[in-house]
């Protein structure tokens, strides 16, 4: 999926150096056949001061390149991989491989075992694979004491959600439940978030006549009739409340993608949309007023992507989340203000 961004008098990522660094990384994305080297994306990192970046396979250039730079990274497990790493030893092997052996110059801080698996979908096949891959990984971690140091998890989305309006209402969806319901409980009981993939862009093109644009924009004052203001903390707390169902009241959910394309089709995949998009978000996320279920919680967000991807399959906007253009100039600018 996607993300991008904004900001007036002061490139883009100075305003993550200065302000939000803790709780905004970036998802590096690499499907494109133009985009810069590794290095001169960490270097492009380092310069902006994003301080946190999603990783979405294990590439030895990219995690090479990560070596010493402090960036906090989230490394992604890729679907297909998840049934070998059902073996003990092949997972035992992976994390050595991958991240043993990187420790502690690259700095992991999440592993992402799968990436939007849900049971009924394309990647159903997948649903079976994804908890006992997550043990044996969590397992290989505590081996070496480093359980607590990375976290372990999967990435999510909103689709395995169902009666999300009001927010209060949201339950993992019935043919969900059996695969959902085993994770949350085995993160809660392990001290590690759920990562979610979170994007009001998608939930506004999909139901425009209920979900106004200045809505999904943080773009309103007056709180709805469930008491929000945006659909983002909506969509949030919708994670939440589902969790608190399934015995897993206290899991903390990480946003690990989030964003708005700039163009690629459609009134909304607009510059001035995007750039609205991100610089109220990470004012929100910034000013630590948390969500209506969880007022003044403090948020970790991933946007999405670094660059615009030229080779990314599916609707065309697909191609267009990027904050900066393949040749490293940033697509937006935005205000402190």
């Amino acid at each position: 999926m996607a993300t991008h961004c904004f900001f007036a008098a002061i490139l883009l990522f100075v305003t993550l150096q200065t302000t939000v660094a803790e709780s905004v990384g970036v998802c590096y994305g690499r499907n494109g056949d133009d985009l810069p080297s590794e290095a001169q994306v960490v270097n492009l990192y380092k310069q902006y001061g994003i301080s946190s970046m999603r990783v979405y396979d294990p590439v030895p250039p990219v995690l090479d390149a990560l070596r010493g730079s402090q960036i906090q990274v989230i490394l992604c497990i890729p679907n297909p991989t998840l049934q070998s790493l059902t073996d003990p030893v092949a997972a035992n092997k992976w994390v050595q491989t991958f991240v043993k052996n990187y420790y502690p110059d690259v700095k992991f801080k999440y592993l992402a075992v799968g990436n939007e698996v849900l049971p009924n979908t394309p990647s159903g096949e997948f649903a079976a694979f994804v908890l006992p891959a997550m043990q044996n990984v969590y397992n290989s971690l505590a081996a070496s004491g480093l359980e607590e140091e990375i976290k372990v998890s999967t990435a999510t989305f909103s689709a395995i959600l169902a009666n999300t309006y009001p927010p209060a209402e949201s339950v993992f969806r019935d043919d969900a439940r059996e695969f959902a319901v085993p994770i949350l409980q085995f993160l809660a009981e392990k001290n590690c978030p759920l990562l979610a993939n979170i994007y009001p862009y998608f939930a506004r093109v999909g139901d425009p006549d209920n979900v106004p644009l200045a809505f999904a924009l943080f773009e309103n004052s007056v709180p709805n009739d469930a008491g929000y203001t945006n659909l983002f903390d909506a969509m949030l707390d919708g994670f939440y409340y589902a969790a608190a169902k399934v015995a897993a009241p206290n899991i903390d959910i990480v946003v690990s993608e989030t964003g708005w394309p700039s163009s690629g089709g459609g009134d909304d995949a607009t510059t001035e949309n995007a750039e609205a998009y991100y610089r109220n978000m990470i004012s929100h996320v910034k000013n630590g007023t948390g969500t209506p279920l969880k007022p003044g919680k403090s948020m970790e967000v991933y946007l999405f992507a670094m660059f615009d991807e030229n080779l990314k399959i599916g609707d065309e906007t697909e191609k267009h989340f990027g904050l900066f253009s393949p040749d490293q100039k940033p697509k937006y600018q935005i205000s402190l203000k």
